[in-house]
């Protein structure tokens, strides 16, 4: 495997998009999105390319085959030379030698690097992709899945919990406010032990989701994360689901999804939960 650092930045987050990083460069990618504010735009642009990429592949796959080239097809003639004749032809080497195949591997890399940038950064793939997800039904594994890998970079960086401390409370309210498009109030949990420390701004689903983040004297870190509802959900119900070592509780209310973000060994996150409900 390359050694991405050697690479642009456009080269190292498509390698992440499409699962061609080690473990360790992942992490390292990780942690420059949550930093870098112009890496998670760059990020999300060639996100959007990618799925427009995917979305134009199905739909040119479900196009109906030409009758005329159906019928090229069938009327065909069979080879003259039987298979059975052909078969006791020496077979010709094709594989390449050791530097053919890595020099071929880096050729495509780079030629795939190319096009997910290009058509990331072109105006008409994001108008595209933004017009094509307003019509399309919301993908809640993409939101859930979005949030889940930002719970798993805040419990890696504890120094590094907020973008706004808890001391700024009207910059907080008034920041999230306009960036989300949705009201609300910060919970008071410290009657159950979990201290405010302040809040982000993350992108679920290529969407902006607010993030308030909780601490408690263990170390362990809750956020409550929330946006506006793409459409209206089948059921406002509380539903729980463990992410391995992260708990998801999600639920809907006047227009508005929320999950509630934690350790899955934390027995009472659906109790916590419902209180937030009734407090945000």
């Amino acid at each position: 495997m390359p050694d991405l650092r050697k690479l642009p930045l456009e080269a190292q987050l498509t390698a992440l998009l499409d699962g061609e990083v080690s473990p360790e460069q992942r992490h390292e990618l990780e942690q420059r999105l949550a930093e870098d504010e112009n890496a998670r735009r760059l990020h999300e642009k060639l996100r959007h390319g990618a799925d427009f990429g995917r979305r134009r592949l199905d739909d040119i796959l479900k196009e109906p085959v030409p009758l005329a080239l159906v019928r090229s097809i069938k009327s065909t003639q069979p080879p003259k030379t039987p298979i059975a004749q052909r078969a006791t032809r020496p077979p010709v080497k094709l594989a390449p030698s050791g530097p053919q195949a890595l020099a071929a591997a880096l050729i495509l890399f780079a030629v795939g690097c190319g096009i997910g940038y290009f058509v990331g950064i072109s105006p008409d793939a994001d108008e595209i992709a933004t017009t094509t997800s307003a019509t399309a039904p919301a993908n809640t594994n993409d939101w859930l899945g979005d949030v889940t890998a930002y719970q798993r970079l805040l419990i890696r960086q504890p120094r590094h919990l907020v973008e706004v401390p808890a001391s700024q409370a009207e910059e907080i309210s008034s920041w999230l406010t306009t960036a989300i498009g949705v009201p609300f109030r910060v919970p008071d949990l410290s009657g159950e032990s979990w201290t405010f420390q302040g809040a982000r701004v993350i992108l679920g689903d290529s969407r902006p989701v607010g993030q308030l983040v909780y601490s408690n004297a263990d170390g362990d870190v809750i956020s409550i994360c929330f946006r506006k509802d793409a459409q209206p959900p089948e059921t406002d119900d509380f539903k729980e689901t463990i992410k391995d070592e992260i708990g998801l509780v999600t639920w809907h209310n006047a227009g508005t999804s929320y999950v509630l973000a934690g350790p899955s060994a934390e027995a009472t996150l659906g109790q916590l939960a419902m209180k937030i409900a009734a407090a945000i």
